[in-house]
């Protein structure tokens, strides 16, 4: 059974991915982030939501453990920072429904979600330059970077929250993430 991870970087909606991933089959637990990586065994890794970069503990650590990671909001954040991509803050703040253009298609993460998805997300913090070897995979009126990928490591980020209702099609975002942890 594919084993996935939560990572708890302290966000208001973290239990509701990993029951996410619980409710599609996966074999999955919210771990703490400050957990030693050595004691992680897990077919991928998704970094959760969180209030800010001082409270990620050791997320960037788990970038190193060669399986696939999808980070939410905060999560897609530490990806970018911690590979070379910029952060900054956003000109709309606060939680809203947006509606997200996929520009790629063939990305293994979104692109079943083409031409466009509406979704829930925070603004408040978002990725302005994505780091090498990243591809753009989405965008929206409010914030130009609302999805990226680096499919060659397994590495994809979403600036919504794919694990609350108000995300139209956020169970898919999951399913496909199983799919690469699968492979």
């Amino acid at each position: 059974m594919t084993r996935i991870v939560v990572i708890d970087n302290h966000g208001q909606f973290t239990h509701l991915e990993r029951r996410a991933l619980r409710d599609l089959g996966v074999d999955t637990e919210l771990i703490d982030n400050d957990t030693d990586p050595e004691a992680i065994d897990a077919d991928g890794i998704v970094l959760s939501g969180g209030p800010d970069m001082d409270r990620i503990g050791r997320s960037a650590d788990y970038l190193d453990l060669d399986v696939p990671v999808l980070g939410i909001c905060l999560g897609m954040q530490i990806l970018a920072e911690e590979l070379g991509g910029r952060v900054d803050s956003g000109d709309y703040g606060g939680y809203a429904d947006v509606d997200v253009d996929i520009l790629d298609e063939a990305d293994p993460l979104i692109g079943s979600l083409t031409p466009k998805t509406r979704v829930w997300a925070s603004h408040a913090d978002e990725v302005k330059e994505v780091p090498e070897g990243f591809t753009h995979t989405a965008t929206s009126d409010v914030c130009t970077i609302e999805a990226m990928s680096d499919a060659d490591r397994g590495l994809y980020g979403v600036q919504w929250h794919p694990e609350v209702a108000h995300t139209d099609e956020g169970e898919e975002v999951f399913e496909n993430f199983i799919e690469v942890c699968k492979r």
